[in-house]
């Protein structure tokens, strides 16, 4: 075989994805999945009316490269009614998830050798997209139990070839909200330094405890110079639709759409049409669902803590996390979930996973979009585990 026929060293170099490991280690043992993150059942029934309706009696041809009018004027809406912020329809481009918006951001906007600041724990997507498109990865380390932005850090890691912030909030998988002044941070060194913001915010409306989300777009200084990235997958719990979107102010939103082209180019319209309904769905629908989001959080929370664990708060996301020393389990994070998938039939994903390097190995995220049923039965075999442990 020739040099040639190896491929690029990213992907050539690159494991299966740890959440592609571990489902597929639930579906060969049988194990109830708490790994990777995706709700339980088909998602809300309004919704899947919506989609297959809009199958049966409209268009299934190819729909506006930059999206069908209706979902991108939906998307402005929504985000004006929710997070008060002042988007045109034609800022707004729909991709084929949230994934694909974030390649496509980094495809437009990163030149070989620019910087891209990122914040660890980081989704595994980014850094080898980054590196792929030829930027340089800056990864400033977060450290639990707060997990805080400071400005000491975030300045060591700028230089004059910094030109892109790729973050998440809320973060997976850490579960937190960005505070408003680590956002106002943020805005500032952005500003200051001329960096455009890609924002992953596809856990924008699964926030709980009355803690509002905080669209960087909306600080001082940014409308102009942030992409902001949404996902239907994550709103209305249908994660294989891969319904995604990037809105942006109309210069970078061009180059935006030019990378987008020449990805997947354009996305199902029977999905857009029914996210498109979704979307101006009334307030009472979104609150509803985070409430029965933070219920089942809490249920799992409750369910672990009488079982002997520790688990760190989670604000956000369909995540939380045991705490393996705090909970006088004397295992790192892989060898802790090597375990529990083989002995207690349950899968988790280790938090070190999200580092590219000097990972945190002492916590274990759960995913807690499931059924009661599935909850408990995975309360019940990690009860059972932890009482081996002595």
């Amino acid at each position: 075989m020739t040099s040639a026929l190896l491929g690029h060293p990213v992907y050539r170099d690159m494991p299966t994805t740890i959440f592609e490991h571990m489902s597929a280690r639930a579906r060969e043992t049988g194990a109830i999945n708490l790994g990777q993150g995706f709700p339980e059942g088909p998602g809300p029934r309004a919704v899947l009316q919506a989609a297959a309706d809009a199958l049966l009696t409209k268009s299934s041809q190819y729909p506006p490269m930059a999206g069908l009018p209706e979902l991108r004027s939906a998307i402005a809406d929504h985000y004006a009614r929710h997070q008060q912020c002042d988007l045109s329809p034609q800022e707004v481009i729909v991709t084929s998830g949230a994934t694909e918006a974030i390649a496509a951001s980094l495809l437009a906007l990163v030149k070989p050798g620019d910087e891209v600041l990122m914040l660890a724990p980081l989704y595994d997507a980014y850094l080898p997209l980054v590196e792929r498109v030829g930027g340089v990865a800056k990864v400033v380390t977060l450290t639990p139990p707060d997990w805080r932005v400071t400005r000491e850090a975030l300045s060591a890691a700028i230089t004059p070839r910094t030109r892109i912030l790729l973050m998440n909030n809320p973060v997976n998988p850490t579960g937190i909200v960005l505070r408003d002044a680590e956002l106002a941070l943020l805005a500032d060194l952005c500003v200051a330094h001329d960096l455009i913001a890609i924002c992953d915010e596809v856990w924008e409306q699964t926030v709980y405890d009355g803690i509002p989300h905080r669209p960087l777009i909306a600080f001082p200084g940014m409308r102009d110079r942030t992409v902001k990235i949404g996902s239907a997958g994550k709103i209305f719990s249908v994660t294989g639709w891969k319904v995604g979107w990037m809105c942006a102010a109309p210069p970078i939103a061009t180059l935006l759409a030019r990378a987008h082209q020449f990805l997947t180019f354009t996305t199902p319209p029977g999905l857009q049409w029914a996210v498109a309904e979704g979307l101006a769905y009334p307030d009472a629908w979104f609150s509803e669902q985070r409430a029965a989001y933070q219920a089942s959080r809490d249920r799992l929370a409750a369910g672990l803590a009488a079982a002997g664990y520790v688990v760190q708060p989670s604000a956000a996301t369909w995540f939380l996390s045991i705490d393996l020393p705090a909970s006088g389990i004397a295992l790192d994070d892989v060898a802790f979930c090597n375990r529990i998938i083989d002995e207690a039939g349950v899968a988790a994903i280790p938090i070190s996973a999200f580092y590219p390097a000097d990972p945190v190995t002492h916590l274990v995220r759960l995913c807690f979009s499931k059924t009661d049923q599935t909850l408990d039965q995975a309360i019940e075999r990690l009860a059972a585990f932890r009482a081996t442990l002595g």
